[in-house]
C-alpha cells in the first residue's frame, strides 16, 4: 500500500480553536517566499512594456518614422507610437490574462496547482519567443497573447497555492510577498530597459523581453521540488497524500497532534461545505460560484462579487497607468528632462513600500490598511491634478511644481503599495470555500485582467496628444482621484476581515457575520467538532471515493 507506515494513522481533530495549526518554521516561509516569485511574471511585463513604447529605436522600427531633429518641436512632439498601438500592445496581453485565470481554476483542480503554475511557465516561455522575435505588431501581439495565457494561469494559482498553504498567523504577510515579487519584477524591468534604451538596435527592446526566460524557468524548477497544496489532495479524496504534503509544509511527523489537528479540521470543513455546494457537472460546478443571495454574506455569490469587485477596484486605484504609461506620460508634460529615470524612481519607491505592508496587514489586518490606503490616495491623486493644471502646466515651465508633481505620485504609489497592491490578492485568496475556491480566485484573477486591459485600450487615448485623443495630461488623476473615492467606499462596506483566521474560520466568519463587524468576531468552535471527527478519528487510508461516506457515518455516529 502507497504509504507504508503512513496507512495505519488515524486523524482526529481539536474543538481547541487554537490549535488549528503547527508552529510557524522557516520552511514555511521560504515554501512561500519561493512560490511568491510568480509575481516577477506580471511585474516584469508591466515594467518592460512602458519603458519600450518610448524607446526611440522601438518607435522609428513600428512606425517607420525617421529620427526627428532635436531642433524641429514639431518632429519631436509626433515622434511616438499612434495612442492605437500603444493601445493594442498594452493590452493585448491582457486578453490572454483574462482567459488563462479563468481556465487555470479547473485545470488546476483536475492536476494540481503545481503543474498548473508550471504548465503557465511553459506556455509563457512560447510567447515570449515570439515577442523576442517580432520586427513588427503583428507577431508582438501574438506573442502577447500567449505570453498573457502563460501570465494568467500562473497569477491566478499562485495566489491560491499560497493561500492554501501559508500558515494562518502570517498569511497575510507571505501572500503580500507576491505584491512585492510584482514591485521587484517592475523595479528589475525599469532597470533593464535603462541600460538599454539607447541602443540603436533590435537588442533595445529584445534584451528586455528575452531577460523573461529566466523567470520562467526559476519558478518552473523550483516548483518540481515544493510539496502539492494539502487542500487540493483532500478536495480530490486523497488524504494519505494531505497528510505528506501537510507534513513537508508545517515541518511535523505525519503522526503529530499539530497535522492531525489541521487536517481533520479542513477534511470536516470540505465535507461541510459540500453538504451545502454539492458537486455536480463541469458547469453546475461553475454555476455554484454563483448560487445563493446577494444579500446572504456567507453566499457564493457574495463571495464570487466581492472578489471581482476587490481586483476591480485595485485596478480602478489608476496604479497601472503610472507603470503601463509613465515614461510616456512625463515625456507628453514636456518639462521633464529624463523620463526614463523618473519612471526609475518610482518603481524603486513602490518596491520600498510595499514591505511596510508584511507589519501592516497582519497588525492592522486587511480591511482597516485598505480603508486607511485608499484614503492617502485619494488625497495624493487630487494633489497631483491640481498641482497639474495649475503651477505645474509646461507652459509654466515651473520645475518646482513638477517635482512636487513628482513626489506625491510618489507618495500614491506608497500607499497603494502598503494596502491595495497586497490586500487585493489577500483578501481575494482567503474567501472562498475549498469546493469552489480554484475556480472563484480564477474568476476574481480574470477580473483584474479584464480591467487591466481596459485600463490599457482606454488610458493611451485619455493622455494621448493627437488629434482625437482627450489629452487630458496630469487633468487624468482627477479621474483616478474619483475612481479611489468607490474603492474606499467598497473597502468599507463589502470587504471582511480574515485577520488571524485560518480559511476554514473565514467560512464560518463570514456565516455569522457581515464586514463591517467582521473584525470583532472569534473563532468559538471547530468544524472537526462539528463533524463528528475530535473523537472518532478517520483513517489516512480511505479510498478516495471512500471519504465522503465514511465522514457522514462519523457524523451519524
Amino acid at each position: 500500500m502507497p504509504g507504508g507506515g503512513v496507512a495505519p494513522v488515524v486523524i482526529t481533530g481539536t474543538a481547541d480553536t487554537s490549535r488549528l495549526e503547527a508552529p510557524i518554521t522557516m520552511r514555511a516561509y521560504l515554501i512561500c517566499a519561493f512560490a511568491a516569485f510568480g509575481g516577477i511574471f506580471f511585474g516584469y511585463d508591466t515594467g518592460w512594456m512602458g519603458g519600450v513604447l518610448a524607446m526611440k529605436y522601438f518607435i522609428r522600427q513600428y512606425t517607420g518614422l525617421p529620427y526627428p531633429d532635436p531642433n524641429d518641436a514639431a518632429a519631436v512632439k509626433a515622434f511616438h507610437l499612434p495612442a492605437s498601438d500603444q493601445s493594442l500592445t498594452t493590452s493585448i496581453l491582457s486578453c490572454g490574462t483574462f482567459f488563462g485565470a479563468l481556465i487555470a481554476g479547473d485545470i488546476a483542480d483536475f492536476v494540481g496547482r503545481r503543474t498548473t503554475i508550471i504548465s503557465g511557465c511553459f506556455i509563457f516561455s512560447v510567447g515570449c519567443i515570439l515577442e523576442t522575435a517580432s520586427t513588427g505588431l503583428g507577431v508582438m501581439c501574438a506573442g502577447r497573447v500567449i505570453c498573457g495565457l502563460g501570465v494568467g494561469f500562473i497569477s491566478a494559482i499562485v495566489i491560491l497555492y499560497m493561500s492554501e498553504i501559508a500558515p494562518k498567523a502570517v498569511r497575510g504577510a507571505v501572500v503580500a510577498g507576491y505584491q512585492f515579487c510584482i514591485t521587484i519584477g517592475i523595479l528589475l524591468a525599469n532597470c533593464v530597459v535603462y541600460a538599454t534604451q539607447n541602443r540603436d538596435d533590435t537588442g533595445s527592446y529584445r534584451i528586455p523581453i528575452a531577460v523573461q526566460f529566466l523567470w520562467a524557468i526559476i519558478l518552473a524548477i523550483g516548483l518540481f521540488i515544493l510539496p502539492e497544496s494539502p487542500r487540493y489532495f483532500v478536495k480530490k479524496g486523497k488524504l494519505e497524500s494531505a497528510a505528506l504534503a501537510l507534513s513537508k509544509v508545517r515541518g511535523q511527523p505525519i503522526d503529530s497532534d499539530f497535522i492531525q489537528d489541521e487536517l481533520a479540521e479542513i477534511i470536516a470543513n470540505h465535507e461541510y461545505e459540500l453538504q451545502i455546494i454539492p458537486q455536480t457537472t463541469w458547469l453546475g460546478s461553475w454555476t455554484n460560484c454563483f448560487s445563493g443571495n446577494i444579500t446572504n454574506g456567507n453566499s457564493n455569490i457574495r463571495r464570487t462579487v466581492v472578489g471581482i469587485l476587490m481586483q476591480m477596484m485595485q485596478q480602478l486605484t489608476g496604479i497601472n497607468f503610472i507603470f503601463y504609461f509613465g515614461t510616456v506620460f512625463f515625456t507628453s508634460l514636456g518639462t521633464i528632462k529624463n523620463p526614463f529615470l523618473i519612471s526609475l524612481i518610482t518603481t524603486l519607491v513602490n518596491v520600498c513600500s510595499t514591505p511596510i505592508s508584511f507589519w501592516t496587514v497582519e497588525r492592522f489586518g486587511r480591511r482597516k490598511i485598505l480603508i486607511i490606503g485608499g484614503t492617502g490616495m485619494i488625497i495624493m491623486q487630487f494633489i497631483v491634478g491640481i498641482i497639474g493644471v495649475t503651477a505645474g502646466k509646461s507652459s509654466r515651465h515651473d520645475s518646482a511644481a513638477v517635482s512636487a508633481m513628482i513626489a506625491f505620485i510618489c507618495f500614491n504609489i506608497s500607499f497603494f503599495a502598503a494596502s491595495w497592491g497586497p490586500c487585493a490578492w489577500v483578501v481575494v485568496g482567503e474567501i472562498f470555500p475549498l469546493p469552489i475556491r480554484s475556480r472563484g480566485v480564477g474568476i476574481s484573477t480574470s477580473s483584474n485582467w479584464f480591467w487591466n486591459c481596459i485600463i490599457a485600450v482606454i488610458t493611451p487615448y485619455l493622455v494621448g496628444t493627437n488629434k482625437g485623443d482627450a489629452n487630458l495630461g496630469a487633468k487624468v488623476f482627477f479621474l483616478w482621484g474619483s475612481l479611489c473615492c468607490v474603492s474606499t467606499a467598497y473597502a468599507y462596506f463589502l470587504v471582511p476581515e480574515t485577520k488571524g483566521l485560518s480559511l476554514e474560520q473565514v467560512d464560518k466568519m463570514m456565516e455569522e457575520t457581515n464586514a463591517r463587524h467582521s473584525a470583532a468576531w472569534k473563532p468559538h468552535s471547530t468544524f472537526a467538532e462539528e463533524m463528528g471527527l475530535t473523537h472518532k478519528g478517520l483513517a489516512l487510508d480511505v479510498a478516495p471515493e471512500d471519504v465522503h461516506t465514511a465522514v457522514v457515518e462519523k457524523v451519524a455516529v
